[in-house]
């Protein structure tokens, strides 16, 4: 029988490593408007978030937003959104992401306090899905379909 990684490179996916922090979070690797960054793969955060103290580091462009963002312990925080964003994550690009940006102090925070490096975002389920991304949990590897 063939190996998943034989089977999904046949399909058209790329592999892409994924680091398990002490916080037992995956972290990837992507570039954000060319610029390279460190952020938790959360298959339970519907969209992709940047700090918002990464702003003018990842060149964002921030537009207010209505939405209110939840998660990890914090609820209706303010958020701004920025939109016609490149990213790229591996080999597998995108133009025209629309990323929520907030403040992420509470989830770095979490992170120091069990030791973990803080990190500058948090790739979401939209990337995911674009993406039709598999993950491989024992490997710690997730697949994105070019």
């Amino acid at each position: 029988m063939s190996s998943l990684k034989k089977f999904l490179l046949k399909k058209g996916y790329t592999k892409i490593k994924l680091t398990l922090t002490p916080t037992n979070h995956f972290e990837i690797k992507a570039k954000i408007n060319d610029i390279s960054g460190r952020f938790i793969l959360d298959t339970g955060a519907s969209n992709t978030c940047i700090g918002i103290d990464k702003i003018e580091n990842f060149k964002l462009i921030p537009e207010d937003s209505e939405i209110k963002a939840a998660g990890a312990g914090a609820t209706e925080m303010d958020t701004q959104i920025s939109t016609k964003n490149t990213i790229k994550i591996g080999a597998w690009k995108y133009q025209k992401l629309k990323i929520v940006l907030f403040d992420l102090m509470h989830v770095n925070q979490a992170l120091i306090n069990h030791n973990a490096l803080p990190v500058d975002g948090i790739i979401g389920a939209d990337i995911l899905k674009k993406t039709k991304a598999i993950i491989d949990y024992n490997k710690k590897c997730v697949y994105f379909k070019l």
